[in-house]
């Protein structure tokens, strides 16, 4: 009877099957013929070389083999081979994000989907025309003597306040509500954007639009109604801005009150309305009885109309600017509160 070796037990494991019954024929022979050779060596480790080498090829064909070392710094283990650091198990390089661009993605996102809504779209674009128009007429019956201010001057430092209101307050409130019961909000949750990062990516259309708009304002005061250049252009890049943190904000925390789109936009007339009458866009504060105005002052919008009636045409001290920016940024915080206290991330039920 030949005896196998392990160079013959090796070729025999070509086929896994047949391969390891021919090796094991060939161990129960060898230990039959030799008493003193102990069972499952010889043949046995050929057929365990011949499984090795079949492992090996099989490695070759898919997943890459480990060559035993671990080719540097910046590779990692990735089943049985190596892959750089940074990729993915498909070997796609992946890039890590910024905040930044995290939000512009957000922008972008949300830029598209404002420009395939042709209501909000309205609303953003015309609504302030039309109420800087409609609320011109009115103006014009006011006693203004006391104020010192035409009523162009009047109409078109009010004007900054409509484009805040329905821009950022108004659309915002109906996005935010709109993303919540369509669950983009709790979805963005669930990878790497912060909440900050969520709410500040989908009002950058809105605020965008409403910087776009105020310059368009101060060019067409400027130009064609004869109105001087801004006195104080950092006040008023100040009170625009307050202005889109501040409704941003207010817009957020709002949609607790709302369950659908549609009702946002209801939901949302409260404050537009006593912003519109009381906060000095249509009636200057110092045209209103003294009792009125008073309680007017304390309105979310009146510091930040204010500033922005100042950055234009001038005219107040110093005390009077640091009042209203303390005003203006106390109004700030106490919105960021009420956004983390009240903001819900997933519908309301």
């Amino acid at each position: 009877m030949v005896r196998r070796g392990p160079a013959a037990a090796g070729r025999a494991g070509r086929p896994a099957a047949r391969g390891g019954r021919r090796a094991d024929r060939a161990a129960d022979e060898g230990a039959a013929a030799d008493p003193h050779r102990t069972a499952g060596l010889g043949a046995g480790e050929g057929h365990r070389a011949g499984r090795a080498r079949r492992a090996d090829r099989l490695a070759g064909r898919g997943v890459p083999r480990d060559s035993g070392h671990d080719g540097g710094e910046g590779r990692v283990m990735a089943g049985n081979g190596m892959r750089p650091a940074g990729t993915t198990g498909t070997g796609v390089p992946t890039s890590s994000t910024t905040v930044a661009g995290r939000a512009l993605a957000l922008g972008r996102a949300e830029l598209t989907l404002l420009l395939r809504n042709k209501s909000a779209l309205y609303i953003t674009l015309l609504m302030p025309v039309f109420m800087v128009y409609a609320m011109r007429s009115g103006t014009k019956n006011l006693d203004l003597e006391a104020t010192g201010l035409s009523v162009k001057e009047v109409t078109m430092t009010g004007a900054f306040g409509y484009v805040l209101l329905f821009v950022v307050y108004y659309h915002l409130m109906s996005a935010y509500t709109a993303r919540r019961e369509e669950l983009v909000l709790k979805r963005l949750r669930t990878g790497e954007t912060g909440d900050a990062e969520i709410l500040a990516g989908a009002a950058l259309p809105s605020a965008a639009i409403a910087l776009a708009q105020c310059v368009l304002l101060v060019v067409a005061g400027s130009v064609w109604l004869d109105m001087p250049a801004p006195a104080r252009p950092d006040l008023l890049l100040v009170g625009v801005l307050l202005g889109i943190v501040l409704l941003a904000a207010l817009a957020a925390a709002s949609t607790a009150l709302a369950r659908t789109s549609e009702s946002a936009q209801l939901a949302a007339m409260p404050l537009a309305m006593v912003s519109m009458l009381g906060s000095g866009m249509f009636w200057p504060l110092a045209a209103m009885p003294e009792a009125l105005a008073r309680f007017c002052e304390v309105l979310p919008m009146t510091p930040v109309v204010e500033l922005m009636r100042t950055g234009w045409l001038g005219g107040a001290s110093t005390a009077e600017i640091l009042g209203r920016l303390g005003a203006a940024l106390v109004w700030v915080i106490v919105g960021v509160f009420a956004v983390r206290r009240w903001f819900r991330w997933e519908p309301r039920r």
